[in-house]
Order: C-alpha cells, then sequence, then structure tokens
C-alpha cells in the first residue's frame, strides 16, 4: 500500500504498513520536502458539478517532518470534472522510524478545507445529510459534546416527523409536549424505526446522546461513543426512509421531505 492508498481512507485511522516515502532522505524535524505518495483520491459532492465527483492530488504532496515518528502532509486534491478544489492536512504517526523501508503508520488527525466547493457524499436524505456533515465535522475536530448535539437533534427531528406523519400526537391530553421517550415508544411500537440490533431498547440511545450533550461524560467518551452512535442514527434515518408506507403518506400530504426519499434496498455505509 503506498501512502495515497492509506490517506484516500481518511479518516479511517487503522494502523497500516506502507512503502518508505522518506527511505535514504535526510529530513530532519522542522523541514518539507515533496515526497511521491501517489495519488490521493476521496470521493465529494462536488458543488459546481452537483454530483458526487473523485477529487484528486497530484502524486507528489509536502511533507513536513514534526518528529522522528510524526509528519504533517498537505495536498491539494481537484474534482476530475471540473476546476473546483480542496485543500487537506494530514497527522501522520509512525510506529518505526519515518525513513523506513516499510514503515507502519497510522492517520492521527484529518482536516479538509473545502472553501464552499464541495461537501461530504451524503445518503442522499437531504437535510439530515447536513446534520451528518456537521456531526462528523464535530467529530473530526475532536468536539465529541458538539458532534453529539447533532446526533442527537437528528434523532429528536426524525421521530417528531415520523410521528406526524403516522398521526401519532406529540403532545399530552393537557397540551404538553410528550416526553421523549413515551413519543419513541408510541412511534416505534407503529412504524418500527429503531434498528432490529437496538430493538430491544430504543431509548438507550437517546440517553447516551443526552448523557454527553449535557455534560455528564467528558469528551474523551463522547468520542469513544461517536461511531457506535453514528451508526445507529443512520440505522434510524434507513429504516424510516425504507418504509414504503410512509413515503405514500409523505407524498399524499404534499411535504417536501426529501430527507426520506431513500430507495429501500440502498446500502447505508457508516
Amino acid at each position: 500500500m503506498r501512502l495515497g492508498d492509506l490517506l484516500s481512507k481518511a479518516p479511517d485511522n487503522e494502523e497500516k504498513q506502507i512503502e518508505g516515502f522518506l527511505v535514504g532522505q535526510s529530513v530532519r524535524p522542522g523541514q518539507h520536502k515533496l515526497i511521491e505518495s501517489g495519488h490521493i483520491i476521496r470521493t465529494i459532492r462536488c458543488r459546481t458539478c452537483d454530483d458526487d465527483r473523485n477529487f484528486m492530488s497530484g502524486k507528489k504532496v509536502s511533507c513536513l517532518v514534526v518528529g522522528d515518528r510524526v509528519v504533517s502532509i498537505d495536498a491539494f486534491l481537484k474534482c476530475v470534472a471540473c476546476d473546483a478544489t480542496i485543500e487537506t492536512w494530514y497527522l501522520l504517526v509512525s510506529r518505526d522510524g519515518l525513513h523506513e523501508q516499510s514503515p507502519t503508520v497510522r492517520l492521527e488527525r484529518y482536516v479538509e478545507n473545502r472553501r464552499d466547493m464541495a461537501g461530504r457524499v451524503g445518503l442522499g436524505v437531504g437535510e439530515f445529510d447536513d446534520l451528518l456533515e456537521r456531526a462528523q465535522l464535530a467529530f473530526e475536530a475532536k468536539l465529541g459534546a458538539g458532534a453529539m448535539v447533532y446526533l442527537r437533534k437528528i434523532f429528536e427531528a426524525i421521530t417528531v416527523q415520523v410521528a406526524d406523519v403516522a398521526g401519532i400526537s406529540t403532545t399530552t391530553t393537557n397540551g404538553k409536549r410528550k416526553p421523549f421517550r413515551t413519543l419513541l415508544q408510541e412511534v416505534d411500537a407503529t412504524r418500527h424505526i429503531i434498528p432490529t440490533a437496538f430493538s430491544s431498547d430504543g431509548y438507550l440511545l437517546f440517553s447516551e446522546l443526552s448523557e454527553i450533550v449535557h455534560g455528564d461524560s467528558s469528551e474523551e467518551l463522547a468520542l469513544q461513543k461517536y461511531d457506535p452512535c453514528r451508526k445507529l442514527v443512520i440505522g434510524i434515518i434507513q429504516n424510516v426512509a425504507s418504509d414504503q408506507e410512509m413515503k405514500r403518506a409523505i407524498k399524499d400530504l404534499g411535504w417536501n421531505m426529501s430527507s426520506l426519499d431513500l430507495p429501500s434496498n440502498e446500502e447505508v455505509t457508516s
């Protein structure tokens, strides 16, 4: 695996052995060097093309040696179909020395500057794509609680929307807003929005999110719990979006609900 292949998988931080990129080169900490990385390729939503496109770097990228086992890498990626470009930055940590023939490395940090030229490839679920992107950006910036706020907002919003379409009241008999636990139980009993693997206690996910949002957990714990919570929230979106009866009801009501327009056989990836 070349360095470009590893960086193309960002923000995946699994440790990998790659071809050496500083073999035989005398580069001290604080020095920049153009290195042969191979192309970095990322699939991104190009706002100029209004479509998902591959953005690709050149074969060489700028490398700053930070320490004996740490390098900072900067790259420009260009849309293959137009002139849109984005800037990407990677912090790479090596288990071995950086000058090894086949160092074992992992991605410590990844940041994109899309400059309004591009967005992330989403699930095709409208407003929720934007919230999922905000959650991911917060996570990558190491803002665990902030990331969880967006996931919690999605969970609440989609539950209320399903309740409205399914004719389930979101208020109690005296006009007050129903406790979310009660509303979720009623919605899930009718529309089964909670993924099967989590169906025994769908409110537990909301509790996890709420505990972190209200400051009862550390940032480190929030970051640890982000990925599984995100997968479960995406599973809820998928379940709702694949419900054909829900789609018909939304259409009959004339609602602008592109956020629920996802083919029922589409695979959802994390």
